[in-house]
């Protein structure tokens, strides 16, 4: 069983093989870093990126000037597609496994990629490469606390079920990339591997490298990492079920009785402006409470506010009845 599934971003679910490669041509420019092809940067990713990026640069300071240089870029100005598919992919996924990104990008930039694709809530945690640089650690730290297993499952809450307090063993997650760096990372963190073919790496290299298998298609990693007894639901973001990720709607407006004549003697009129508090009180509790019979939407937004009108107004003629 598949409890956890950990995916990388760049690569894997966004399309990066142009887009980082043209803010990193910038960052190697400004530092005659020598990477100067994008096979050539390709290549930095068969280790993790950062170690390779210190190899580069042996000088401490001017490593962290590159970075930096490299992760403000990113944090600004990368807008890569999604992979085609890939959004369903994650929404079949996230009612049945725990889900989360890791990357050696910046918090800001996964964020705004993830928010901008109504993907946030699918996933219930992110290690980012600012907070975190080498996968392998931030792996052995979702290993080490069984309370990162709470599953989410596309809202904003998170669902302490009885698997959550259950010790997360190794075999149980999976990492999903396009590189051979991260391939080693999660081997070396004990987990398995599933490589993509759409994104640094190929086939071959990734098999070579300890994935168990290589997806050609995104819905290929469905029918691998799905149980095969689930049923085979996707979670409320998938465009025609319910809107668990969307914004709740606007409330209706408040229903208000209307106000009964006046009585001309003071003390009956505050009884009565009494009353009517009461029960405007009474109506909004009810409304805000009462269930709506199966099969009855309709027929309750077509009949509700007549309904409520002719109800008050009997209400009301009790209240008049009363001062009298």
């Amino acid at each position: 069983m598949t409890r956890a599934i950990l995916f990388d971003l760049d690569g894997t679910l966004v399309d990066t093989r142009a887009a980082s490669w043209q803010l990193f041509s910038e960052t190697n420019l400004a530092f005659a870093l020598g990477i100067d092809s994008r096979e050539a940067f390709f290549r930095a990713f068969e280790g993790n990126f950062f170690e390779s990026l210190a190899k580069l640069c042996p000088d401490p300071q001017r490593a962290a000037a590159v970075k930096a240089h490299f992760m403000e870029l990113l944090r600004t100005r990368y807008h890569p597609a999604l992979i085609p598919g890939m959004v369903d992919v994650v929404r079949a996924l996230a009612p049945h496994s725990t889900l989360a990104v890791i990357s050696t990008n910046g918090i800001e930039a996964i964020r705004r990629i993830l928010v901008g694709a109504d993907l946030a809530n699918c996933f219930s945690h992110v290690f980012s490469g600012d907070v975190e640089p080498r996968k392998a650690v931030s792996i052995r730290r979702f290993l080490g606390d069984h309370r990162y297993a709470v599953h989410r499952a596309c809202s904003p809450a998170y669902h302490d079920g009885e698997a959550s307090h259950a010790s997360l063993q190794a075999q149980d997650v999976v990492l999903v990339t396009d590189t051979v760096g991260d391939v080693r990372e999660a081997r070396e963190a004990g987990i398995r591997a599933i490589g993509v073919t759409w994104g640094m790496h190929s086939e071959r290299q990734l098999l070579d490298a300890g994935a168990e298998r290589v997806a050609l298609w995104p819905q290929e990693l469905v029918a691998w990492l799905r149980d095969a007894d689930a049923p085979a639901t996707s979670c409320g973001c998938s465009s025609g079920s319910a809107d668990s990720c969307a914004l709740p709607p606007a409330p209706a407006p408040a229903v208000r009785a209307a106000a009964a004549p006046p009585t001309g003697d003071p003390v009956r009129e505050v009884a009565r402006h009494r009353r009517e508090r009461q029960l405007h009180t009474r109506l909004q509790a009810a409304a805000a409470t009462a269930p709506a019979a199966p099969g009855a939407s309709m027929a309750s937004a077509a009949s509700g506010p007549s309904a409520r009108t002719e109800l008050m107004s009997s209400l009301q003629r009790i209240l008049r009845e009363g001062d009298h």
